[in-house]
């Protein structure tokens, strides 16, 4: 079954439908610079028009990565709070126009 809005997914192949902001703490948490060093958030369709991505750093913190082709947002930061994180990509991610979260006038 597809996920209503967005998925998760991490290099080791864990995956969340529509996770919540604890979820994206959790799977951002089990990051490693070994074997499971990144987590991509997008939505659950075949040409996502937006994504992000957290990637765990050798020296420590985390890359943060926002991409939306529809507004022509990219923005690349480096963060060291993982709730912190947890709660921006979720607001961010609730801002994203799609289609499926829209209510008629």
């Amino acid at each position: 079954m597809r996920a209503a809005y967005y998925r998760a997914e991490s290099e080791s192949g864990d995956h969340i439908e529509d996770p919540s902001e604890d979820a994206l703490f959790m799977l951002i948490g089990d990051l490693n610079t070994s074997d499971n060093t990144f987590v991509v958030i997008q939505p659950d369709e075949d040409e996502p028009a937006w994504f992000t991505s957290v990637t765990a750093l050798d020296e420590g913190g985390y890359e943060v990565v926002r991409r939306d082709t529809t507004r022509r947002e990219h923005d690349v930061s480096t963060e060291t709070v993982i709730d912190q994180i947890a709660r921006d990509l979720t607001v961010w991610m609730a801002a994203r126009d799609e289609p499926l979260r829209r209510t008629e006038p």
